[in-house]
């Protein structure tokens, strides 16, 4: 069973590494790739919720960083399954890595932990942010960098990390809590309306 999984691994490494690829999608490929690098990507989309998204600035900056967190996380795992990049006899890497450890992909883990992280903040955006996240993860064993099994590993440890990153409460409109002030007046400072009698 484990060659069988072995072999099926590096079957649809073979595959991907070897179909679809013409200079412009391997250029693109290695763009979006880059910008994974130590989570470039989505410590930018942080930085542009915390501008743009006053009430929610708190959680942005915590989503911002939860990709060089998760990558950190990442390593660790590496440092224990040891597991070296995939080498393809006549399909060199088309792309440069800090580690040769492999498994898992920390493009993968990064992406994922962001993507659920954000998308828990803005879920208009969560088709997006996920999107976003498994072509970069995509990326990765189109350019021979990792197994697909990386992959999978990296996206189920990136979900979990951003599902259980806690996050900071919602700054209120205005500054207050809402409701009815003191005194019966409503939070523009006008007076309720009656109720109508039923």
């Amino acid at each position: 069973m484990k060659n069988v999984l072995k072999n099926a691994d590096l079957g649809l490494l073979r595959a991907m590494r070897t179909r679809g690829h013409h200079p412009a999608a391997e250029k693109a490929a290695r763009v979006i790739a880059k910008s994974g690098d130590n989570g470039y990507l989505w410590i930018a989309i942080g930085t542009a919720g915390f501008l743009f998204d006053p009430r929610r600035r708190k959680q942005w900056l915590t989503t911002g960083v939860i990709a060089p967190i998760s990558i950190g996380v990442n390593f660790g795992i590496k440092l224990i399954f040891k597991r070296p990049r995939p080498v393809l006899e006549g399909l060199p890497p088309l792309g440069g890595a800090p580690s040769s450890l492999s498994f898992p992909s920390a493009h993968a883990t990064a992406s994922f932990a962001s993507a659920t992280a954000m998308s828990r903040i803005a879920p208009k955006l969560r088709f997006a942010l996920f999107g976003a996240a498994a072509i970069m993860a995509v990326t990765r064993p189109y350019l021979g960098m990792h197994y697909p099994t990386d992959i999978l590993a990296g996206i189920v440890l990136g979900t979990a990390v951003g599902g259980l990153l806690p996050l900071p409460s919602v700054e209120p409109v205005g500054g207050s809590q809402g409701g009815a002030t003191p005194g019966g007046s409503a939070p523009n400072g006008t007076k309720p309306e009656p109720e109508a009698m039923s």
